[in-house]
């Protein structure tokens, strides 16, 4: 959930009703999986920002062709979904402009870009078919229940969370994405192979994320000798990174693979 840094109480969400009319027809639908799936307390929370007429318009035309709800009905043929190009799960795209950018120099990779923040979701539509990219599909509402429950196992040749929300609060770390429970779920879903690449500024979680990841064992650090990557030249310097570095933040970049043999 990169740039989604929102705090909500300790309690799970209210129910929304399922199949909700969107705000925008054809377009994104409030809490697609509705009371399909358990109410769990969750890492992330909608924001809601005004649409500009610009991201309203590409909702109402893009999403048919390139967007889908996470209802947790059904498995995704991704393959077909992307016309057989390796596909990379990112959770989190705040506005979709580095999303955009990685697709442009990427066309080779489809982008399965996920989010709950509607003006973000419309952007990227927007950036997509501005630039002609055809190799990023975008996805409204849970992570993980498109992890869990959408997508096949060993689907992903890569999986990327940059800058999701850090929640500093002590009592509020349960809510942060980076936690055994939610390695393993992505590891199934993972390629042998495959890249798990993180990256925040902030420097507690980042120290979370490295101790998480370094111990569970699907998943071994690409540094052979343990510790942070260095920034991927692929990886944009989004906005929002840096407002972190002119403040001096510290962004910390964790690259771990799949092995690829029996996990």
């Amino acid at each position: 959930m990169s740039e989604l840094r929102n705090h909500t109480p300790d309690g799970p969400p209210a129910p929304i009703r399922a199949g909700r009319e969107p705000r925008f027809p054809g377009g994104p639908v409030a809490d697609p999986a509705g009371s399909h799936h358990e109410r769990r307390i969750r890492s992330f929370q909608p924001r809601r920002s005004r649409v500009t007429a610009g991201q309203g318009d590409a909702l109402q035309r893009l999403w048919p062709v390139w967007g889908l709800d996470i209802d947790g009905l059904r498995v995704l043929d991704i393959e077909e979904m992307f016309g057989g190009l390796p596909v990379v799960l990112e959770i989190g795209f705040g506005m979709g402009e580095a999303t955009a950018q990685m697709a442009a120099a990427d066309p080779g990779t489809g982008i399965l870009a996920v989010d709950v923040h509607t003006p973000g979701q419309g952007n990227l539509l927007g950036l997509a078919e501005r630039n002609g990219l055809s190799n990023i599909r975008v996805a409204n509402g849970d992570a993980i229940i498109l992890l869990r429950e959408m997508l096949p196992p060993r689907s992903l040749d890569g999986l990327r969370v940059f800058f999701p929300d850090p929640w500093p609060k002590k009592r509020h770390h349960k809510r942060r994405l980076i936690q055994p429970e939610f390695l393993t779920l992505a590891a199934a879903r993972l390629k042998p192979g495959a890249i798990l690449h993180c990256a925040t500024d902030w420097e507690p979680y980042a120290e979370q994320m490295l101790e998480v990841l370094s111990a569970h064992p699907d998943f071994e650090n690409t540094q052979e000798h343990g510790g942070y990557a260095p920034r991927p030249a692929f990886r944009p310097l989004t906005r929002f990174e840096g407002q972190g570095l002119d403040k001096g933040h510290k962004v910390h970049d964790l690259l771990f693979r799949r092995p690829l043999g029996p996990a």
